[in-house]
């Protein structure tokens, strides 16, 4: 004798009560959120992801609340983990290289002004 499976469970959304599935991300009759949708890990979010640490090193310190890189790292997959790893070292590597350029550009600038200052006393 078969037993027959049970329907799935359905629970209220919390908003306005509509019966919503466990697998659902968001109302259908509201729109709220019911769990955070997992992340991507889509070619074209990752590269989005690593162009993003790679391109703005200092903006993304400034604007880490929008960065995800943090929020893969700190996820349970172990795929988006390594993503967001991967996207910690790429800004990490991008921010030491901005760095060590200004410093370059800045010593160069500075000896360039003292070097046409040492060829205006020659007059």
């Amino acid at each position: 004798m078969d037993v027959p499976t049970p329907p799935s469970v359905e629970a209220l959304c919390p908003q306005c009560h509509f019966p919503v599935k466990p697998e659902y991300y968001y109302c259908p009759n509201c729109g709220k959120s019911l769990r955070e949708a997992p992340l991507s890990t889509s070619l074209g979010s990752q590269l989005w992801i690593y162009a993003f640490s790679i391109i703005l090193p200092i903006i993304c310190f400034i604007a880490v609340g929008y960065w995800p890189g943090i929020k893969y790292f700190k996820s349970q997959n172990s795929k988006t983990q390594q993503i967001g790893l991967i996207a910690i070292i790429l800004m990490a590597l991008s921010t030491i290289i901005t760095f060590w350029l200004a410093i370059v550009w800045i010593q160069q600038t500075v000896q360039q002004s003292v070097n046409s200052l040492g060829n205006l006393g020659g007059f």
